[in-house]
């Protein structure tokens, strides 16, 4: 692998979303680092499928990134398995609700470390490496931080606090690192059954009526890797749903 090879780091991407960053940025000639933290069998297919396209061209890399000596041993593998880094796509986050009155410190611990800590301790650890080729940091946020999701109160102040912080480092690591994040509106189905009534409903709080797609996500993606006049922005990828009254679930 040359070492003129573009390498990602992808946190959270051996399923979903993750694992569509990973093959899109893979096709575009990158080598591809996929973290992930329970779905090993995941990871390891994805790299597997790419390595027949392109030998050594991508490798999996576990950690749970609510262990902050898991994070920090996740960035020294990265830092000996590649001598540069081009991306870091802060994708890996944990959901659910946290109803008041039943929020116990476990909570806390699982969504603000892997929407919060990770990011951000990631980021410092690979900061160098980064600012070595010009680097930049994609931050997956969400559009929750402007109209919180009802009962979901821990994971939306995780969410904020990493939008405020892509802002912080983007002026901080500039000019030489560009920091930039991107909040998703409804573009998969949750995990979660969901009935015909509820899809309805969703889908009536999206201005353009309709799910987004992976695909205009990484179209926002290489928008803000190619662009080199833009940080610390965070841009809604979400059919106009921020901006909709209607828009509470």
């Amino acid at each position: 692998m040359s070492v003129q090879t573009p390498v990602a780091l992808i946190t959270g991407a051996a399923r979903r979303i993750g694992h569509h960053f990973a093959s899109a940025l893979h096709a575009k000639g990158y080598k591809v680092i996929v973290h992930y933290n329970h779905s090993q069998t995941e990871a390891e297919q994805l790299c597997d499928l790419l390595n027949q396209t392109r030998p050594d061209s991508a490798m999996a890399i576990q950690a749970d990134l609510s262990d902050s000596q898991q994070v920090n041993m996740l960035a020294e593998k990265v830092l000996h398995c590649t001598a540069r880094l081009d991306v870091l796509i802060n994708n890996a986050s944990a959901f659910y609700p946290t109803v008041i009155g039943n929020i116990q410190r476990s909570d806390w611990d699982m969504l603000v470390g892997s929407n919060v800590q990770g990011p951000l301790f990631l980021t410092q650890a690979l900061a160098n490496r980064l600012a070595d080729t010009g680097g930049c940091v994609i931050n997956m946020v969400d559009i929750h931080i402007a109209r919180p999701l009802p009962g979901h109160s821990v994971y939306c102040a995780a969410k904020a606090a990493l939008a405020s912080i892509t802002r912080s480092l983007a002026v901080e690591l500039a000019p030489r690192i560009r920091i930039n994040g991107i909040a998703p509106g409804a573009i998969l189905w949750p995990e979660r059954s969901i009935d015909e009534n509820q899809k309805k409903h969703l889908l009536q709080s999206i201005p353009l009526q309709q799910l987004g797609t992976v695909k205009s996500l990484f179209q926002t993606v290489e928008f803000l890797i190619s662009n080199h006049y833009i940080t610390g922005q965070i841009i809604a990828v979400d059919g106009g749903r921020s901006i909709a009254s209607q828009a509470t679930v």
